[in-house]
């Protein structure tokens, strides 16, 4: 099974112009994420899609493979389908999954993503994976930067929004409270089907709650340059407040922030 993983990115970021080259340590924060997904062993090759001369730039001088891509798509998803698909016509090699893992997440450990393609491989009617992470406190969760996400009883995403969810107001305060982590593995044809889809007025309100996939924790470090994963690195991440993984399948969210 052929798994690539591509980085959608531009520098135009509504909320963070140029976040993308941002330095963290001395690094750019798009680096760190392409560094990181590297030491997958589930992912053939990492790519970084963008339309920015600048990031193409960065991407050459650390030898990270760039796709150049247009500079009018709305969603992370757009990008990445135009990615891959240049890349099967480079390569001469079909995708089966394709993870799409944004340039924002400069805490990812590639056990996150080897996680998230699992259920993919172990089951068949699964179509789109996600991961998400608990939210320690009320500045965190009224915070619209972090996208929420509410799910049942089986873990199966009811709703994804900006907004505090599920609600706080009626008195009710141990919520639980989850967000979104955006390390995203689509299957090759549902990722085309998914983008075909016209968004509706619910989704353009940056919330969404279709289609099944599969969320998880999140484990989190600090590192200058990503070290090479050991067990000792994983203890370290665990200390800094990772939780032990946790599943749940959700739909994917269609309004969400351009990349």
């Amino acid at each position: 099974m052929n798994a690539i993983g591509i980085i959608p990115a531009r520098m135009a970021s509504s909320r963070f112009p140029g976040k993308p080259l941002a330095p963290i340590h001395g690094i750019p924060m798009i680096g760190h994420v392409w560094f990181r997904c590297k030491m997958s062993k589930t992912l053939s090759e990492v790519y970084i899609a963008t339309c920015d001369e600048e990031i193409s730039h960065y991407a050459e001088q650390i030898s990270a493979p760039c796709i150049m891509t247009a500079d009018t798509h709305e969603r992370a998803t757009d990008r990445t389908a135009e990615a891959m698909l240049k890349i099967e016509a480079q390569t001469g090699r079909r995708t089966d999954i394709v993870v799409m893992i944004q340039g924002d997440e400069p805490m990812t450990l590639p056990e996150m993503i080897d996680e998230s393609i699992a259920p993919l491989r172990a089951e068949p009617a699964v179509n789109v994976v996600n991961l998400m992470a608990p939210i320690e406190t009320v500045e965190e969760f009224e915070d619209p930067n972090e996208v929420k996400v509410v799910v049942d009883l089986a873990g199966n995403a009811l709703y994804f929004s900006r907004e505090p969810i599920p609600s706080r107001k009626k008195g009710v305060t141990n919520v639980p409270m989850l967000k979104q982590v955006c390390i995203i593995p689509f299957r090759r044809d549902y990722l085309l089907r998914f983008n075909a889809l016209p968004p509706t007025p619910t989704c353009r309100s940056s919330t969404a709650t279709r289609w099944p996939r599969r969320m998880s924790s999140k484990a989190t470090d600090k590192p200058l340059i990503p070290p090479p994963m050991t067990a000792t690195s994983i203890v370290m991440a665990r200390r800094a407040g990772a939780r032990r993984p946790r599943r749940s399948a959700v739909g994917p969210r269609r309004g969400g922030a351009r990349r």
